[in-house]
Formats: C-alpha cells, structure tokens, sequence
C-alpha cells in the first residue's frame, strides 16, 4: 500500500516537473533594429555570439530571464536578445516559392513569383491568407509553410 501511495507521488512530481523549469512559451519576435546583438547568455556581460543586421527579421522565443529572451531563427542559431531589441511579430519568411496574388483567392489574379527565404512584412491575415508588402510588391499570399506567425 505505501509504495503505491509513493509511485502515486512520484509520477505526479514528474509530470508537474518540466512546467516548472520552463520560463517561456515559444514565441515570435521580429527584430526592431537593423543591428541587433545576440549574446551567449542573458546579460551584457556576456560575450556577444554574432550580430543580426536585418530589421524584422522573425526569430522564435525558446526561453527568457528578465528582460532577455532565448531566440532561435530560421538556420536555428540561437542566442539572447535583449527585450528592447524585439517588437511584436510582423513578419515571415516563406519556406518555399509563392505566388503573390491581388485577392486572398488563387482565383485571383497572381502579381509575382516571390522565391523561398524571401522576407515579408504582414499587414493583416484573413482566412489563412495574410496580405503582405515588401519593397517592391504588395498582395495575398496563402499563410502555410512559412517561418513566422501569423497571429
């Protein structure tokens, strides 16, 4: 009877664990900043790792302490950003070629071929269709296998 009560508690202990030591849901950012350091840990005093020099870029939260966040980004290099350093996701970058169309239909008329690994900026999504500008072009494009979100 006791080692039962005890097996009870240790799978309850076990199942509650991994919650407790995660300090952050995975999230996206995109970098507010053109020259954005990433440090291999969370503080000034740690060395910089490299620096990201591509304004909003997406990257994804995988940890945080205080005002830093653990990132990974697309090429899953990973580092800590400082909080000041991130803005609420604003764009993506498809995974594969996409036909960017007038309307969020593919009824509609397509604008232009944009190439796999191309950076957007999401002006609103609708239907799994997300509305999007860069330099060049603005239209619709269908809202799967990209890196990023859409919410």
């Amino acid at each position: 009877m006791q080692i039962t009560g005890r097996i009870t508690i240790l799978v309850l202990c076990l199942t509650f664990l991994p919650t407790k030591f995660s300090n952050a849901e995975e999230k996206f950012w995109s970098l507010k900043n053109d020259k954005v350091n990433v440090r291999y840990g969370h503080g000034k005093g740690h060395a910089i790792k490299y620096v990201y020099r591509k304004i909003n870029l997406p990257v994804k939260q995988i940890d945080k302490k205080d005002n830093w966040r653990r990132i990974v980004d697309l090429k899953n290099n990973s580092g800590w950003i400082h909080d000041s350093q991130l803005k609420k996701s604003n764009s993506i970058i498809i995974l594969i070629d996409k036909i960017l169309f007038k309307k969020p239909s593919h009824l509609s008329k397509p604008i232009v071929r944009l190439q796999k690994g191309r950076l957007l900026i999401i002006k609103n999504c609708e239907d799994n269709w997300c509305k999007i500008t860069d330099n060049n072009y603005s239209g619709w494009i269908k809202a799967e296998n990209i890196w990023g979100s859409i919410k």
